[in-house]
C-alpha cells in the first residue's frame, strides 16, 4: 500500500510544483507561529539555512502527529544576506528599500524540505541558490516596482523569478525550483526511495 504525501502548506508556487511534476498530494496548511520560533532560536548560532530547515521540520511535525499513516512534507525558505535573515516587507516603500539594500549583492535563498511520518522525520534536504543582483539605479527600481505592483510584497526578495523580477538579476547560481521554494529533484529522488511515485 502506498503512503498518501500531504503538503504541509498552502503555498501556490509550492501547490502548482508538484502538481505539474505529476505527483499525487493533499494539502493541509501548518498552524505554526514561525516568528515565535525564531525568536525562541535567536542568538544560539543557527544559520539562515538550519532555520530553514527547523521551521520546515515544525510545519510537517504539526501535521503529522495529527496523520499517522501518511507522509507529510513540511517546506520553508530563507532569504539570507550576510548571514543575516530577512522577512517580507508590508508596503512597496518598504520593498523599495529592500532591493537597494540587494542591488549589487549576492544573497542567499535556502529551501529545505522535511518528511515526517507519524511525527517522526524521516528525511530532511536543504538547496541553496545564490542570487546576485546586478547594479540597479533608484530610477530603475521605482519603474519597477510600478509596473509589478503589490504582488511582489508575497516574495522577502520583492521579486519574483518566474516574472520581470529576474531583470534584476546579473548571476544566479542554484536551480528554479530552489529558487521557488521547493527543491525538487531531491525530493523526487526521496519520493521514490520511500515508495510514494513510481520509480
Amino acid at each position: 500500500m502506498v503512503m498518501p504525501l500531504i503538503l504541509a502548506s498552502q503555498s501556490a508556487v509550492r501547490t502548482t510544483v508538484l502538481a505539474n511534476a505529476g505527483i499525487g498530494f493533499t494539502t493541509q496548511p501548518a498552524r505554526i507561529d514561525e516568528r515565535a520560533i525564531e525568536e525562541a532560536i535567536a542568538g544560539s548560532g543557527v544559520t539562515p539555512a538550519e532555520l530553514a530547515t527547523i521551521l520546515a521540520e515544525a510545519k510537517a511535525r504539526s501535521v503529522s502527529e495529527h496523520l499517522l499513516d501518511a507522509y507529510v512534507l513540511g517546506a520553508d525558505q530563507t532569504l539570507s544576506l550576510d548571514d543575516t535573515v530577512l522577512h517580507k516587507v508590508p508596503n512597496i516603500e518598504q520593498a523599495r528599500r529592500r532591493l537597494i539594500s540587494l542591488s549589487g549583492r549576492t544573497h542567499m535563498l535556502n529551501s529545505a524540505l522535511v518528511i515526517t511520518r507519524a511525527d517522526e522525520v524521516v528525511w530532511r534536504h536543504v538547496s541553496v541558490a545564490r542570487m546576485t543582483m546586478r547594479e540597479l539605479t533608484p530610477a530603475f527600481i521605482g519603474r519597477h516596482l510600478a509596473r509589478v505592483g503589490e504582488e511582489i510584497l508575497a516574495s522577502v526578495g520583492c521579486y519574483q523569478i518566474e516574472g520581470e523580477g529576474v531583470q534584476l538579476f546579473e548571476e544566479i547560481d542554484g536551480d528554479y525550483f530552489t529558487i521557488v521554494g521547493l527543491p525538487l529533484l531531491p525530493l523526487l529522488r526521496e519520493l521514490r526511495r520511500l515508495g510514494v511515485i513510481d520509480g
